[in-house]
């Protein structure tokens, strides 16, 4: 694959699932490198519309920056250029811009711009982060709405129209009427991303907002059934959606609710129960207990 300019990766991200990989630990919690290129070759043998490398699911937040950078590279090397690789830019409008600095210089395709640290900001706050970290790069941006870093519509349209390269909007806050706003106000001009945890159980409402395609974290160990569930999303198999999320879905998110932090644990506790373990979650996150991960392991025995 050549490389997408900004107006490409967009529609190309929007035309399939979209892989989220966990970043690999030793027992020391250091990165695993060569764990993590064997998990990234697995996963770039199913078809998937982009990886994000580093992303939440990936503990990107528990990274350093020559971490993510190393994270990063090591993802855009073992693609090969086959699945456009989307990297994090997160922190303030600084420390931002030299993330993705690196992520260009590293063979990403797209920035997935993460919430500021910590402060509040305002809609004219967060137009000026937006635009001064897209003006720095000439990748692909993709605002991620959560936490303290939400916009509405009229938001969302005032930063498309300073930023030509703000190519996508995912959403990890859930509020219907929201989603509802922004759609009808910019249409196409932006690509919509599920972003909500364990995105399967919004995928089929959401099409209805203009959502083509989610952040599928399961699919770190079940990609065929992930696989699966979002070609019946596409299709609106509703009988099918419905029964893969009694069958799997939701019991799974029975055991990720139990603790906080738990929606990036159980993902790590998947490849675990399937034998492809990816090392233990950093602190402040919390690994599954025993009975917790033999309750998934009989999970995804059911479906295997």
């Amino acid at each position: 694959m050549s490389h997408l300019s900004a107006d490409e990766l967009g529609p190309a991200l929007g035309r399939g699932l979209l892989s989220f990989p966990v970043t690999h630990f030793d027992a020391e919690l250091a990165f695993d490198e060569a764990a993590y290129r064997k998990h990234i070759a697995w996963l770039s043998e199913y078809e998937v519309a982009g990886l994000f490398a580093a992303g939440g699911t990936g503990e990107g937040f528990s990274l350093t920056p020559p971490e993510i950078d190393q994270v990063v590279r090591a993802a855009v090397t073992e693609t090969g250029g086959r699945i456009p690789v989307v990297a994090p830019a997160t922190a303030g409008t600084a420390a931002a811009i030299e993330q993705a600095r690196s992520a260009e210089a590293a063979g990403a395709e797209g920035i997935l711009l993460m919430p500021p640290y910590l402060t509040e900001a305002g809609p004219d706050g967060l137009v000026e982060h937006v635009a001064a970290i897209c003006a720095a790069t000439s990748l692909g941006v993709i605002f991620y709405s959560r936490a303290n870093a939400t916009c509405n519509d009229v938001t969302l349209a005032r930063m498309a129209e300073r930023c030509p390269n703000l190519v996508g909007f995912k959403d990890g806050v859930g509020n219907i009427e929201t989603m509802t706003r922004i759609y009808a106000r910019l249409g196409d001009r932006l690509t919509y991303i599920g972003g909500l945890p364990t995105a399967e159980t919004f995928a089929l409402p959401y099409t209805e907002m203009g959502v083509t395609t989610y952040s599928s974290a399961i699919f770190n160990f079940v990609p065929e059934f992930a696989l699966d569930f979002y070609r019946a999303v596409r299709a609106h198999d509703r009988d099918e959606v419905y029964r893969r999320l009694r069958d799997f879905v939701i019991p799974y998110l029975d055991i990720r609710d139990r603790a906080p932090g738990y929606a990036v644990s159980i993902v790590k506790a998947g490849l675990t129960a399937i034998g492809h373990p990816a090392g233990p979650v950093r602190p402040p996150l919390t690994d599954l207990t025993a009975p917790e991960l033999a309750e998934l392991t009989a999970l995804v025995d059911t479906i295997a």
